[in-house]
């Protein structure tokens, strides 16, 4: 009798835990869903336009926040978050005082959407005076 009580017990702390298992496998290690597709959102800063912000990750109706950072020299109206390769600048436009370049989208890190081709442009740069030549210091005759 008290060998069964004993393989039944065992039995039944062997289903628990396997049960346990099954329910948490599901979970990754901090108790979150597991997804295949997360969608993330873009860094937004806790204060100001840069430093220590938050970042949102949906999946179907979960959601989770990330701790994230925007560089403070970050000036791009696209995002840290979307590399793009950029051809040449292109010759400035008299008109506007502006020249630009467009830019294909090369990596989008923590699946933000990015636009798939952007245009960016800069102020022309200022014409610089050429300097003379400077004259040899070799011997005049």
């Amino acid at each position: 009798m008290r060998h069964i009580l004993s393989v039944t017990l065992l039995l039944v702390i062997v289903m628990t835990a396997d049960a346990t298992r099954k329910k948490e496998k599901g979970k990754d290690s901090k108790g979150s869903v597991d997804c295949a597709e997360w969608k993330y959102g873009r860094c937004v800063p806790t204060s100001g336009d840069c430093g220590a912000g938050v970042r949102e990750a949906t999946c179907n109706e979960h959601t989770r926040k990330h701790k994230c950072k925007v560089p403070c020299n970050w000036k791009k109206d696209f995002g840290a978050d979307c590399k793009y390769k950029f051809g040449r600048w292109a010759e400035c436009d008299s008109s506007t005082g502006t020249k630009s370049r467009s830019g294909t989208l090369k990596k989008a890190l923590f699946n933000v959407d990015c636009e798939a081709t952007i245009k960016v442009s800069k102020p022309c740069a200022p014409k610089t005076k050429t300097k003379p030549a400077k004259k040899g210091r070799g011997k005049e005759n």
